[in-house]
């Protein structure tokens, strides 16, 4: 019997065009659950007595850990309210992107983050690679396209470490790329 593909994550660093897709997937009648660290973010930058330079929030943040682990209990949240659905689900990032913006941020973390990682699987993931002509900075964007190309490694590393294979999304329209995901699906 086929296991059925149920979680799925589409992730990337910043200004790969990871939310068109996650927006146009909804458009077609798709659950997912969003990217939770933008509303985080401005819970951070609403807190800070001074405006920060342009930075992400895991940087400033005055308790990164706590910042982090309240990244990791969303993103946990989203998982377990994905288990009375039964139609694919998509998420805007996974467990283990916390863990991938920590590691690029030399920041330590306990084994707890982890556990987080290993009792939490996905069945696929899709990562979309940077791309240059269609990056640019929003206000819940703090990185550079260097910066970005960084980031991308750091993600791939991550999800390696938990033994996801990734799949990479090619550079192309936003309704290529959902195609090109939906036809992994149903492979």
């Amino acid at each position: 019997m086929e296991k059925q593909i149920h979680r799925i994550v589409i992730t990337g660093a910043p200004g790969t065009g990871k939310t068109a897709v996650i927006e146009a997937l909804q458009e077609l009648g798709y659950h997912i659950f969003p990217e939770v660290i933008r509303e985080f973010t401005a819970e951070e930058t609403a807190l800070q007595e001074s405006p920060q330079e342009a930075t992400n929030p895991i940087v400033f943040a005055e308790d990164s850990e706590g910042f982090n682990r309240r990244l990791l209990r969303g993103r946990q949240k989203q998982y377990i309210d994905g288990s009375a659905l039964e139609q694919p689900l998509f998420y805007d990032r996974g467990l283990p992107d916390v863990l991938a913006y920590m590691d690029y941020f030399e920041q330590s973390y306990t084994e707890e983050f982890e556990r987080y990682c290993l009792d939490h699987r996905y069945d696929l993931v899709f990562i979309m690679p940077p791309w240059e002509s269609i990056f640019h900075a929003d206000g819940g964007r703090f990185e550079t396209f260097q910066q970005a190309k960084e980031l991308h490694h750091s993600l791939m590393s991550s999800y390696e470490r938990f033994g996801y294979p990734l799949i990479e999304v090619p550079k192309n329209t936003i309704e290529k790329r959902v195609a090109f995901i939906l036809d992994q699906l149903n492979r």
